[in-house]
Formats: structure tokens, C-alpha cells, sequence
């Protein structure tokens, strides 16, 4: 996967944006002519957001070329992480449950391109970014039923810990972001993206446009 012409990951002067648990082809424009850089398609079967790849591969094909097309797994083995790898409209893999280096070391020892999710509770979650065998760590908030979504925050004192510690890595910031934290989240973190979900959304998996956009503008 040639990820070199993506701007999702090319350094920027402002953070770029991952518009996260994409459910509808309408959804997905609206989000790209708006001004997204990356969509997330979430494939854990007890998100509320989940999608079945295979049967929206053809409106997800059609998408721009030049927007990240991002497939969100949780705990999957490396068998089904392979087959997601293969699929022609997808760029990058977020792991986004409890794969450790091992897991995260073979896949990168495959030279392919993926994005490991780490869930903060407190500044310790900060001590290990760098083992992941990738330099595309994204935060979430910790919590203790669900793996993201959960319109959590991540505490204002270890965002700025970020701003200090992230040498080297490309972080994307996510946790309760929306319209209206969003600014002050990136002022203290310095992420390279932030990543939204709930924080644009009328309903579970549905995005309402006006705040998809009041957040990129936010953001920008």
C-alpha cells in the first residue's frame, strides 16, 4: 500500500481529521467535501457503528483516491487481519483493542500500515507508546466496557504530558472530541490528527453535516 500521496499522514501546519465510525455513503461525502483527510470504518461486530465491509465495498471503493481509507478492528487475529489488509479500497488498519508489540511487531514486519489505538485512563499509558512497531499511535479515553465511541475525554493534564513525550510519533487524538473542545484539546496536546466519532453524530453511526463541519473548522 502506497501511502505516500495521502495527506493523512504527510506533516501539515494544522492537525488533519479522521472522521470515525462512517456508516453511509452520504455520510463519507459529506465528510470528504467538508474537508476530512481520513474515514474510519469500524468492523467490530458490537460497535454501534459496525459495518460489514464486503457489502459496502462498492460506495467505500468509489470513494476519492486521495482520502485514508481506515478499517477499525478489535482483537482480530492475524489471519483476518491479513484478509482486511487485502482489500483494494482499504489504506491502513486501526487496532484499536488489546494487541500487543507481538501482534503489532509481525504486522509491521509485513511492511504494512496501521494505526494501534491506545486507551488512557492516566499519564502510565504514556510510558509505551513508542513499543508498538508504528509511529501512528491514536489516544482514546479509557473505558472499562467499550473500546471507543464513548464520548469520554482524555484529562486535561495528561494532554499537555503529550505535547512533551510525543517525539517521533505521528498522534492522532481522540476521546469526547467535538465542535466545541476541540480547539483546546489540540492547544494542549499538539496532536498531528484528531479523530471524531460521537462528538458529530445526530445519532449512533449517523453524522449530522453541521457538526462534521463546525468541527473541521474547529480543527483547522
Amino acid at each position: 500500500m502506497d501511502l505516500s500521496l495521502k495527506p493523512f499522514l504527510q506533516p501539515a501546519g494544522r492537525p488533519r481529521v479522521k472522521i470515525c465510525g462512517i456508516t453511509r455513503e452520504r455520510d463519507a461525502r459529506d465528510a470528504i467535501e467538508l474537508g476530512a483527510h481520513a474515514l474510519g470504518f469500524n468492523l467490530y461486530p458490537r460497535s454501534k457503528r459496525y459495518v460489514d465491509l464486503k457489502n459496502e465495498a462498492g460506495w467505500i471503493g468509489a470513494l476519492p483516491p486521495h482520502i485514508t481509507k481506515v478499517a477499525v478492528m478489535v482483537n482480530p487475529s492475524l489471519a483476518e487481519a491479513g484478509e482486511v489488509f487485502a482489500l483494494p479500497y482499504i489504506d491502513m488498519v486501526q487496532f484499536h483493542g488489546d494487541e500487543d508489540a507481538g501482534f503489532c511487531a509481525h504486522i509491521a514486519g509485513l511492511g504494512l500500515p496501521f494505526i494501534k489505538a491506545v486507551a488512557v485512563k492516566d499519564d502510565s499509558a504514556l510510558r509505551s507508546l513508542d513499543g508498538y512497531y508504528t509511529r501512528h499511535i491514536l489516544l482514546d479515553a479509557w473505558s472499562p466496557d467499550a473500546y471507543g465511541g464513548t464520548g469520554k475525554t482524555i484529562a486535561p493534564e495528561v494532554l499537555r504530558q503529550l505535547a512533551a513525550d510525543a517525539d517521533g510519533l505521528q498522534l492522532i487524538l481522540a476521546g469526547g472530541l467535538n465542535p466545541d473542545n476541540v480547539r483546546t484539546a489540540i492547544d494542549w496536546a499538539r496532536p498531528h490528527a484528531v479523530d471524531v466519532a460521537s462528538g458529530v453524530e445526530s445519532a449512533p453511526g449517523l453524522k449530522d453535516r453541521g457538526l462534521m463541519e463546525a468541527f473541521i473548522r474547529a480543527a483547522a
